[in-house]
């Protein structure tokens, strides 16, 4: 299908209706859309005419899914395998399918679900993205599981195998910050993170759920509500805490999803960053959320109106917003709602930029004999970088499969990543590459891949920190043996030491935050740190 052509006697603004009610969108989304014109024809024509093979702009058949707008747990899961097989679609794997759920999650949007091609469902990278899949839990697992006799008997499996899922990879426990109030109380921000000098992570009681979930999620302890999940309850304790750590001037609202804080809630946090003379050091906030890959609908909604006015008001104080989309594919972005929910944050004055991890099935792509194939791989990622050029995106950074949930799925040997990302950053005009080469985050900080080169004959990499838990690392390179296997930078071995240059302070900075906040928290501070 292509797109319509245009008529003489055609209301500019009006002309994508018969392609949003195609899509089933609402008919208060259409008209927000057509009177702030906010999906502009020749930026969809180009989009479309460009990329092709990406291009959901100009769909060829009508949408599987219609009624329900959300799908949630394995109640939902089966909700959506009941569609899917009235239209003759059987996608298989059901038992491991849901022993995946029961270990995680699983939370589906209308929009995310028509954005599959359930024509090619096995191969579609959103589909990998958001559906469990055969062989992202270890075969013993699920056949035990599969063997169960009863509901409880699953759970309790599902329950053991929760336990090994590393949740908090990089020791992020002992980031929770803390500080003495004006009674001379400690206090312990619960639903914080503060490791690195310049930003503070905050997890707030909104924003704990997202509209999908991501097989791959990293913060799945926030989603699955894990007794020992980051939850922040206290707004002014935030403020407190900011005044006193001046070197703070980012604060990253995540979660799960910062796109569900509703704006009463952010209006608490914001304000006193405007008025508060005390505060006048935070200069940006930044929201990570996936709004725009699964309910764009949501930004394009009357009731988001009080968010931009919010946005509005911060940038005329001088206070960036910054959107952190997390967009890993083209896919994602071309379509006509995320579009249009796009060019409405930017006609308030967001700052829209982009983050995600290279990640096996999903991304970075494999070869019929499984090794990786570098081309294709690259290719996804060079034709996003361009995409997120043309609409004013900032391509903030590429990273690897974080050590947590299922991660021997997504991962591939740094050796290929390196490989692909060198492709791409040679590729794209360097207005549109990525803000900083590869990395990996430890519990060190943020490791990025350089490249490599020889020394005596012998090939390495040169590594750098882009962030860490002293930023002092950042200005030293540093070498670690070549290996063409390992997935994991903190299993690099160091090239002529017996350990890397930072990992003795590294671990007298882990004991001391790991004491510190025991004793915050009223527990016996522990004979060392915990393991990294």
């Amino acid at each position: 299908m292509d797109l319509p052509p245009r008529k003489p006697e055609e209301d500019e603004a009006a002309w994508p209706v018969p392609l949003l009610k195609a899509r089933t969108v609402r008919t208060s989304t259409i008209q927000t859309i057509c009177e702030e014109g906010l999906l502009q024809r020749g930026l969809v024509r180009r989009l479309h005419t460009l990329f092709p093979q990406h291009s959901g702009l100009a769909p060829t058949t009508p949408p599987l899914f219609r009624d329900k707008s959300n799908y949630t747990g394995i109640k939902g899961f089966r909700q959506v395998c009941a569609t899917l097989a009235e239209h003759g679609i059987d996608i298989g794997f059901l038992a491991e399918r849901e022993l995946f759920i029961d270990v995680y999650r699983f939370l589906a949007t209308r929009h995310t679900l028509n954005s599959i091609d359930w024509t090619n469902f096995a191969t579609d990278s959103i589909f990998q993205l958001t559906f469990p899949q055969p062989g992202m839990i270890e075969g013993d697992v699920v056949e035990a599981y599969a063997a169960a006799e009863s509901r409880s008997e699953r759970r309790r499996i599902a329950a053991e195998h929760m336990a090994t899922t590393n949740p908090h990879d990089g020791n992020q426990l002992i980031n929770k910050p803390w500080f003495v109030n004006d009674s001379g109380q400690l206090e312990v921000l619960a639903g914080s993170q503060h490791k690195y000098p310049p930003v503070q992570l905050l997890f707030d009681q909104s924003t704990q759920h997202c509209y999908s979930f991501c097989t791959y999620c990293f913060r799945h302890a926030q989603v699955r509500g894990d007794d020992d999940m980051f939850l922040q309850k206290d707004v002014d304790q935030l403020h407190a805490y900011l005044r006193i750590h001046t070197e703070v001037n980012d604060v990253l609202i995540t979660g799960g999803d910062a796109g569900f804080m509703p704006a009463s809630r952010f209006e608490q946090y914001v304000t006193p960053l405007i008025e508060d003379p005390s505060l006048i050091h935070v200069k940006t906030v930044r929201l990570g959320t996936r709004a725009l890959t699964f309910q764009p609908e949501s930004i394009l909604d009357a009731k988001y109106e009080p968010m931009l006015a919010l946005f509005d008001r911060l940038y005329a104080e001088g206070i960036q917003v910054a959107f952190m989309a997390h967009f890993s594919t083209p896919r994602e972005v071309l379509n006509p709602l995320t579009l249009a929910a796009i060019r409405r944050l930017q006609a308030h004055h967001v700052v829209l930029r982009s983050q995600s991890p290279m990640m096996r099935h999903i991304s970075m792509f494999d070869n019929a004999d499984g090794t990786i194939d570098i081309d294709r791989s690259a290719k996804n990622w060079i034709d996003l970088g361009n995409i997120l050029g043309m609409l004013c995106i900032g391509f903030h950074s590429i990273y690897c499969a974080r050590p947590t949930g299922e991660h021997h799925y997504f991962s591939a040997p740094l050796a290929d990543v390196h490989k692909v990302y060198d492709q791409i950053y040679r590729s794209l005009p360097s207005i549109n590459r990525p803000s900083r080469h590869v990395s990996m985050t430890t519990s060190a900080g943020k490791i990025s891949i350089m490249g490599t080169t020889i020394v005596d004959g012998e090939k390495l990499f040169a590594l750098k920190f882009s962030e860490g838990r002293n930023m002092g690392w950042l200005d030293q390179v540093f070498l670690a043996k070549y290996d063409e296997h390992t997935n994991n930078v903190a299993l690099l071995t160091p090239h002529d030491t017996e350990k890397f240059f930072f990992a003795d302070e590294l671990a007298e900075i882990e004991a001391q935050m790991a004491d510190a906040l025991a004793k915050a928290q009223g527990v016996a501070p522990s004979a060392s740190a915990a393991p990294t």
